[in-house]
Parts: structure tokens; C-alpha cells; sequence
């Protein structure tokens, strides 16, 4: 439990200590500056503690955004602080420093920041000891609390001023509108939004956790695919019904987790691999579904997948490349920004890149009402037209702004690659690589070269082979200097879209039964094993450990294996063969991931939540 000391004279009347109480918080109390360190230093090491000024008058909520958020070690309203274990160090010196200044609880009447609201009380410990960890260099976070009241009056009238600022705005009204992502997509913030954020207040009414809520979107979305793999019409309708109803949950885990305050790293991982797992597992039930009819889609369903997964890691390298870049400026980030001024076009932007609220409605509708073949072309035809838009207006920013990219930047880019040994060992020969836009030309001009060997020559040759060794020659020249060119950020969904093509191509070529699914299955491995490492760097966990890049080959080594056992194996023994990679790849990556984000969790890794675009 959490334990919270409250500093100076009980005030009459004052709800404070059951607030805390209803926070969480073991509530103490001081009389004075010198009894709160002693209370501080009696807290055990292992729990979060905060300093409250007894005069305190705001509402819950923005206590609990003061006091409770488990993303930041140190956080502060007027008139409380908190601190988690790994910042009770901070606080404790910032104690005894006002201590030993004499700093009192009572006295002088709070003056007034800049706009009129409230500024620091000069005479409250929590503020001064504020001050004194901002002094130190300490970050605290100072949550956005909006129409919410967080002040320390200092008489009786400027108290009840307080008391009826407070009367004025419903605490519990704010709570659930912030509980909604600020930046959705027009579908999720129209349709969705305007009730699972009470579905979501219910929840944490009968406490369940966000984690819980995810699980059972995953499970309806599983459902759903299974829906649609009865082939029937019945199924498709039924899928897509449950498709809506899992998003629904989806919006609702996240708004929970802003409702509730309740981050976690876990939970963060989540999130964002049950929304890959859920969508991709939708596609092979809608193939599946196609296959009990006579039509063979798994072309199409894995295609969407790469499609799909190509534009994810084009989102996330183009943030990871420009995270901190200065001088990051562009004409057309500026008209970008002229444009989200002029409200329709915000919304129009939003819908035209597909993002998962409405690409999952228009799946589902389509599911529903047509076949698994139409939805599939609809589907392909919407993200190809979201990933051209994206990716040129992205690539228009990075060609019109100088900005100065940084090692962390550059090293980011080099993780997403996945470059394995193969790339390694010939980039070391290659010495300093490629300079400026030859990186991205040359990391492009390899991926094309091996897909188009494997998808226009027959299937056994020897074509594609010399492809993948073209390609494994241009990916280490591609990666062999740091990537911070102005298009590096292209590289990773360059070497993306070759190896996933590849496989896609060979297992078309094959021309037997279970050869594509078998390629859906090996691409959805490796995908994982991709989307991981992007959630890794968003956590600032770092990249997978180099063991496991090297285990599964890396993205060049995985790509010249495949084309060697198209090369060399018959087209049934190539299916057996890509199942038995599609299965070691996903062991190995899922077994290790699994480790390493329960790990993090138990050991106290800081929460993550995502406010990023919607995927």
C-alpha cells in the first residue's frame, strides 16, 4: 500500500484524508516539517509516498493524476508530491534540505501564477519540496489538470472560494472524457468512444484490470476468426458483429488504463501485440472461410499482411528517426500544420490513412456483406492508397528539413533492420558503406531484385538464389554506416517488404496445397518477432538480445535460406520445410519475448502507455 503524510494542522471540515484513503493511501499525519522526514524515513523502501499540505482543496481526480500514475518516479499538484521507490532517494534529501531550512506550514496566502490559477504556496512543504527537487534536476511531472481545482488556500475565504470552484465542475465528467485517447481516429471517436468509456468506468467499478479487458478482446476477435472460417454466411455475419464488438474492448482497455491511471509495461506490450495477433488471425479465418467454399484467398490474406505490417514499420521508423532530431522543421510539416487548423480536414487526414477503427469497420461490413475475396481486394486497394499518402508526404518532410539526427536515432534504425550475421560479416568488408541517398536506393534495389527473381522465374531454380545473394550484398552496404541520412528510416521497410514478398512469391510459385498458409505462418512468426522489437525501443527496453537476431537467421539470412530451400527441395518437402521454420521462428521469438516482458514487469520496469497515431 501506498502511504501518504499529510502536513500541518487538520483543517475542520476537510475530506483529504478519506480521498487519499479512497486513492489508496495509508494516511499519516505531521505537524510539522522535522515529523514528516521522521514518517518518511519509517515508510518502507518499497512503496510509493507522498507529502500533502492538510490545507489542500481540489478534487480526487486530480489527486489521483498527481498521485497515482505509476509512468513517472516523481509527480506533483500544488500541494502534494509523490515519489516512487526509485525516486524516494530525491525526495528524502529534499525533506531533510527543508528541514534544516526551518520551512513552516502555515502562514502567507498563496499568490497567483501567471492566467490566475494558483501558483506554489510559499509556506507548504509539499510546494517547497518541490521546488528543491526542481532545483536538483529532479523530473517531476506536472499533470494537465484542466478545469479540475488543485490548490492550498491560504484563509478561510479563499478557502471556500476553493471549495466552490470545486462544486462547479463535475470531477467524475472530467475523468471519463480524459479516459478517451486525445488524437482517434473519426470512426473510434464518433462511434466507439461515445460509450466504452462508461463500459470502461464500469470495469474499474468491479475491478477489473486492463490487462483483463485486452485478453477478452483477443478472445472475441479469435472467435470472430473462427466465425468466419465456417465459410458460411451465418459465420461471415457473425464475424463480423464479433470483429466490432472486439474493438470495442479494444478501445475500452486503453481507456480503462487512463480511467483507472492503471499503465504498466505488460500491459502496453499487450495492447499492441493482441491488436497484430487479432487482426492477422482475422485474415487466415477469413482464408480459411474463402477455402470451405472453393476460392483460394491465402494470396491475397497474406498479402494484406505484409501490406499491413510494411506500413507499421514505416510509422515506426519514420518516428524512431526523427524522435529527437533537431532543427526538425520542413515546409510541408508547416502546411501539415496549417491544415489540422481547419477542422474537416483533420478528420478527413485521420480517415484516409485506414487506421484500425475504421479499417476494422470497413472489414467487418465487408465480411458481413460480401465475400472474403471482395473484402480482401477492398482491404489491399484502402492500405495501398494509406501507405502511398503516408509514405510520400513522409518522405517529402525528410527531403525539405535539415535536421541533425542522433545515435540513438541511428541506432533505432539499425535495430529495426534486423540485420543478421550474414549482413554483418560482409559489411565489415564493405568498410564505411554508402553515403547519403544510396543507402535507401541501394536497400530498395535488392529487395526488388530477389522478389522479382522469385515471383518471375519457375519455382526450383537457381534464379531467385543469386537474387537472395544480390540481396544480402545490398543490405549490409545498406546498414554498414549509421543511419542518418535524411530517407535512411526507408531501409527497414525496404528489407520489410523483400523478405516478406520472397516468401510470399515462393510459396505462390510452389503451386501445391498448404504452401501459402504455410508462408502466412512463417511471415506472421517473423512479424512478430519484428513488431517486438519496435515495442522494445518504444519502451526504451532496447532491441531484442543479439543471440536471438542471430538465431533466427536475420531478415537477410532468413531470405537466402528460403530461396536455397525453394532451390533445392521439391514443392511438397518446401511447404514442410517453411512450417517447420514458421514454427522454431515462432518459439524461439515467443518464448523469449514472453520472458523478457513478464521479467520487466516483475522487476519493476517503468509503465508505458501509448497516446501515439492510432495503427
Amino acid at each position: 500500500m501506498s502511504t501518504a503524510i499529510v502536513t500541518g494542522q487538520p483543517v475542520p471540515g476537510s475530506s483529504l484524508e478519506n480521498d487519499l484513503r479512497s486513492l489508496g493511501f495509508d494516511v499519516r499525519v505531521a505537524a510539522d516539517a522535522a515529523e514528516a522526514e521522521a514518517l518518511l524515513a519509517a515508510v518502507p523502501a518499497d512503496r510509493r509516498v507522498a507529502l500533502v499540505d492538510s490545507r489542500f482543496v481540489g478534487h480526487p481526480h486530480a489527486l489521483r493524476l498527481g498521485l497515482t500514475d505509476p509512468r513517472f518516479p516523481l509527480a506533483a499538484v500544488p500541494g502534494a508530491v509523490t515519489a516512487q521507490p526509485a525516486a524516494r532517494q530525491a525526495l528524502t534529501r529534499a525533506v531533510a534540505r527543508e528541514t534544516s531550512a526551518g520551512t513552516g506550514t502555515a502562514g502567507e496566502p498563496a499568490p497567483l501564477a501567471p492566467g490566475g490559477a494558483p501558483a506554489l504556496a510559499p509556506d507548504s512543504l509539499a510546494d517547497h519540496v518541490v521546488t528543491a527537487l526542481d532545483a536538483e534536476g529532479g523530473a517531476v511531472h506536472r499533470p494537465e489538470l484542466g478545469s479540475l481545482v488543485a490548490t492550498v488556500p491560504a484563509d478561510p475565504q479563499a478557502r471556500n472560494e476553493a471549495r466552490q470552484a470545486v462544486a462547479a465542475v463535475d470531477d467524475e465528467a472530467v475523468r471519463l472524457k480524459s479516459a478517451v485517447k486525445a488524437r482517434d481516429g473519426f470512426f473510434t471517436t464518433f462511434f466507439i468512444s461515445p460509450y466504452s468509456r462508461y463500459l470502461a468506468r464500469w470495469c474499474a467499478r468491479r475491478g477489473l484490470t486492463p490487462n483483463q479487458v485486452t485478453t477478452a478482446s483477443l478472445l472475441t476477435a479469435l472467435i470472430a476468426a473462427g466465425c468466419a472460417a465456417t465459410g458460411t454466411r451465418g459465420g461471415f455475419v457473425a464475424a463480423g458483429v464479433l470483429l466490432i464488438a472486439s474493438f470495442v474492448l479494444d478501445c475500452t482497455d486503453g481507456q480503462l488504463a487512463r480511467y483507472a491511471l492503471k499503465y504498466s509495461t505488460l500491459g502496453a506490450w499487450l495492447d499492441a501485440t493482441f491488436d497484430r495477433a487479432k487482426e492477422y488471425a482475422y485474415y487466415a479465418g477469413l482464408a480459411l472461410g474463402a477455402a470451405r467454399g472453393g476460392d483460394d484467398v491465402w494470396a491475397l490474406a497474406l498479402g494484406a499482411m505484409i501490406l499491413q505490417t510494411c506500413r507499421h514499420v514505416v510509422d515506426f521508423s519514420f518516428n524512431e528517426a526523427n524522435h529527437d532530431a533537431t532543427a526538425n522543421t520542413s515546409p510541408t510539416a508547416a502546411l501539415s500544420d496549417k491544415l489540422d487548423s481547419v477542422g474537416w480536414t483533420v478528420w478527413l487526414r485521420r480517415m484516409i490513412v485506414l487506421p484500425i477503427g475504421e479499417r476494422w469497420a470497413m472489414i467487418a461490413v465487408l465480411t458481413a456483406v460480401t465475400t472474403p475475396r471482395i473484402t480482401f481486394y477492398v482491404l489491399l486497394v484502402g492500405c495501398a492508397f494509406a501507405a502511398t499518402y503516408t509514405t510520400a508526404g513522409r518522405v517529402l518532410r525528410s527531403v525539405t528539413r535539415r535536421a541533425r539526427r542522433t545515435d540513438r536515432a541511428a541506432q533505432a534504425l539499425a535495430d529495426l533492420t534486423d540485420s543478421g550475421p550474414l549482413a554483418e560479416a560482409v559489411g565489415r568488408v564493405a568498410g564505411r558503406g554508402l553515403p547519403g541517398l544510396a543507402v535507401p536506393a541501394v536497400a530498395l534495389l535488392g529487395g526488388a531484385a530477389v522478389v522479382a527473381c522469385s515471383a518471375l522465374t519457375g519455382f526450383g531454380g537457381v534464379v531467385p538464389v543469386a537474387g537472395a545473394l544480390v540481396y544480402v550484398l545490398t543490405s549490409a552496404l545498406a546498414v554498414a554506416r549509421p543511419l542518418k541520412g535524411a530517407l535512411d528510416w526507408l531501409v527497414p521497410p525496404f528489407f520489410r517488404a523483400a523478405e516478406y514478398g520472397t516468401v510470399l512469391a515462393l510459396a505462390g510459385k510452389a503451386g501445391v496445397n498448404g504452401a501459402l498458409p504455410a508462408a502466412f505462418g512463417l511471415v506472421a512468426a517473423v512479424a512478430y518477432h519484428h513488431y517486438d522489437t519496435v515495442y522494445r525501443i518504444r519502451g526504451d527496453a532496447g532491441a531484442p538480445p543479439a543471440w536471438l537476431v542471430r538465431a533466427v537467421g536475420g531478415q537477410e539470412g532468413r531470405t537466402l535460406l528460403v530461396t536455397v530451400l525453394a532451390a533445392v527441395l521439391t514443392a511438397s518437402q518446401f511447404k514442410a520445410a517453411l512450417t517447420v521454420l514458421a514454427v522454431a521462428v515462432a518459439l524461439l521469438v515467443l518464448v523469449e519475448s514472453i520472458r523478457f516482458w513478464v521479467s520487466a514487469h516483475k522487476g519493476g520496469a517503468p509503465a508505458v502507455h501509448d497516446e501515439g497515431e492510432p495503427a
